[in-house]
């Protein structure tokens, strides 16, 4: 596994993996807190919103091994690997409440109301969806600071 994930044509994996994360984890997060308004988006749009957050989960794990082959080549901050080592799991539960909040909803008939405990998932997934992008951002921030610190200073 970790040839696969250490370069792709001589180039590192991580950089590449690390930019799907960006960018599906917060459009998830997005289209999460959009199923959690409209009850009519959620029956619509939840099988392919929980299918990009599937995805999101299975790239932040690929983010966190590609980026323990970089380390062999490059250094980071220990900051940047105590991030990138929760955000899989943060991931992955992330993922656990939307299915279970999309698994709930979709029995609702359109013409009936949530019920209260749907409701309250809702806003616990609202709630981790700006967490999650929280997440994401302070991870890849502290990344490309480990990157950008070392080229603008001419360390690279």
């Amino acid at each position: 596994m970790g040839s696969l994930l250490d370069t792709f044509n001589g180039l590192p994996v991580h950089p590449v993996v690390v930019h799907a994360v960006v960018v599906l984890m917060p459009l998830v997060a997005v289209l999460a807190i959009l199923m959690v308004i409209s009850s009519r988006f959620s029956r619509r749009f939840g099988p392919i919103v929980v299918a990009l957050g599937f995805i999101a989960v299975g790239a932040a794990l690929v983010a966190k091994e590609s980026g323990e082959q970089l380390l062999r080549h490059v250094e980071a901050s220990a900051h940047h690997i105590e991030l990138g080592s929760r955000t899989p799991l943060y991931a992955g539960l992330y993922f656990l409440l939307l299915l279970g909040f999309w698994l709930l909803d979709r029995g609702i008939p359109g013409n009936r109301r949530r019920p209260a405990f749907v409701v309250i998932l809702g806003v616990l997934l609202a709630i981790a969806s700006v967490l999650i992008c929280i997440q994401v951002y302070a991870v890849g921030h502290s990344g490309a600071e480990v990157v950008w610190l070392q080229i603008l200073s001419g360390t690279n």
